[in-house]
């Protein structure tokens, strides 16, 4: 079992859950949900009893009572003795349950969704299958040379690294396998550069909005964020705001600095090599590690290739990952640094774990080996998809601004008024599942915005943006939480 929320812990998460709109039970319920399913709240905890709830929040215990009774009958609480039941996810197509469930920026990775949900909170794709089942096939054809040692690699396989170094110096970034830490994904990486050079109440500049997992990452390591704001469209065509990233590196001095200059994670913006350079320099002056996050370099939909931000300087710690290029589920990534730094970065990693397993680094390496064989079909998929979604959000969501991404695999929205939470508490009871826009960002920001991956097959984005219009519709229906929608977001979900 997993302990308890408190009652004062709890309220804190809740913030200003009770806007009016339907009634307070509801209300509580469906802010409760959302925290379950973001993470905030974990699973398989024990909520308040009702008595301490009710009393912390200053509400009615009956009210408390039927908001439990309604998670209970949706699938989010389990049955316990008393008011005491645990937090869980609906199981896969139960009766009676609204169709939630978990996804990247749930909290709660690998829960299936139930029938018939379509994630719009999960960016990325599925296996390349032919291509994965043919590099583990190999994979496990060389696999006995290895048995005989012990199989713990801090570093990775040697095979994985030299393939990984190899596409670096392709690149143009000369790099030997000794410049290489192989990880267990691009999030691992980057706890193990927090672990190595973040430290507690150290600074970190991110850009706002960011990658959501990493500021939860950076957040968990006892860092304080220093966000600097991505320019609006149509200003953000021209990329950053260098100027107000080089005012915040003079100023505040961050240790590190966390950046997805390559189809930025919301908005899929490609940063200019004129402003990658400014970076690098603002960032050696300021004595700030530059981490780059390139774990959507491959998916360049219609740009020139850019320039790797290590090409600028060796200073420059640079995380990769096979998890949107190839396949999520390999959870192969890696660190390119110098190679005193990557020694210190494989000396923190074993704290954490002693190595990835073998089988799927070997296969990894055939992979990046072969790393052109599948993209040029799922390129011009997401090229395709891309297209669907603009044309379809501005045919059915007029009042919406879309900003044409240069890669990746998500639109970032501006809403008509700030309801991105609100859309997010509603979209099961219309077949999909959000990702609230403040996921993205730092204290409440983004209400006005929501990512729209481009993913799914084109016949269920239709359906999508269809269900993404009637839950809109049932919003604008509703005068009273019309003239609530201006006031702070219920969640402020970070």
């Amino acid at each position: 079992m997993s302990g308890s929320q408190t009652p004062a812990s709890l309220a804190r998460l809740l913030g200003h859950w009770n806007l009016g709109a339907s009634p307070a039970y509801r209300e509580l319920a469906d802010v409760v949900r959302l925290l379950v399913l973001d993470g905030r709240v974990p699973l398989d905890v024990a909520l308040p009893s009702e008595r301490s709830l009710a009393a912390t929040l200053g509400i009615s215990r009956t009210t408390v009572t039927a908001a439990y009774a309604l998670l209970r009958e949706q699938g989010f609480l389990s049955s316990g003795q008393g008011s005491r039941g645990r937090t869980c996810i609906p199981r896969r197509g139960a009766p009676g349950t609204t169709p939630e469930g978990g996804a990247e920026l749930s909290g709660a990775p690998g829960l299936a969704l139930p029938d018939g949900l379509l994630d719009l909170a999960y960016a990325s794709l599925p296996a390349s299958g032919e291509v994965v089942h043919r590099a583990f096939a190999a994979a496990l054809t060389e696999l006995p040379a290895l048995l005989p040692g012990f199989g713990y690699d801090a570093l990775g396989v040697a095979p994985l690294r030299e393939a990984i170094a190899a596409r670096y110096s392709a690149a143009g970034v000369p790099t030997t396998m000794h410049q290489i830490l192989v990880t267990s994904g691009a999030q691992h990486a980057l706890n193990i550069i927090l672990r190595t050079l973040g430290g507690r109440s150290a600074k970190v500049l991110v850009e706002h909005p960011s990658y959501p997992n990493a500021l939860d990452a950076i957040r968990a390591a006892g860092c304080r964020l220093v966000p600097v704001p991505m320019p609006p469209p149509p200003v953000g065509k021209a990329g950053w705001d260098i100027d107000a990233v080089e005012a915040a590196l003079r100023q505040q001095r961050p240790a590190m600095a966390y950046v997805v200059p390559d189809f930025h994670n919301p908005t899929g913006r490609l940063m200019p090599d004129a402003q990658r350079r400014r970076l690098v320099r603002a960032a050696a002056a300021s004595g700030t590690v530059l981490v780059v996050d390139e774990t959507l370099r491959e998916l360049n939909l219609d740009c020139a290739p850019s320039t790797p931000l290590a090409a600028f300087s060796p200073a420059v710690v640079s995380i990769g990952s096979l998890s949107k290029s190839h396949w999520a589920g390999l959870r192969t990534g890696w660190i390119r640094a110098g190679e005193p730094l990557i020694q210190r970065f494989a000396a923190a990693r074993t704290t954490m774990d002693l190595g990835g397993p073998v089988v799927e680094q070997l296969a990894a390496a055939h992979l990046v080996n072969a790393l052109t064989e599948p993209l040029p079909a799922r390129l011009a998929f997401l090229r395709d998809n891309r297209d669907t979604v603009l044309e379809l959000i501005a045919g059915d969501l007029p009042t919406w601004q879309t900003e044409r991404p240069d890669g990746g695999l998500s639109v970032w929205c501006r809403l008509p008024a700030p309801l991105s939470t609100a859309l997010t508490v509603i979209a099961p009871d219309f077949g999909i599942r959000l990702a609230a826009g403040p996921r993205f960002g730092i204290g409440g920001a983004f209400e006005h915005y929501l990512r729209v991956p481009f993913t799914l097959p084109p016949e269920q984005l239709e359906t999508a943006v269809l269900s993404l219009r009637s839950a809109q519709d049932r919003l604008n229906s509703s005068p009273q939480l019309r003239r609530e929608l201006n006031r702070a977001p219920a969640v402020a979900i970070a």
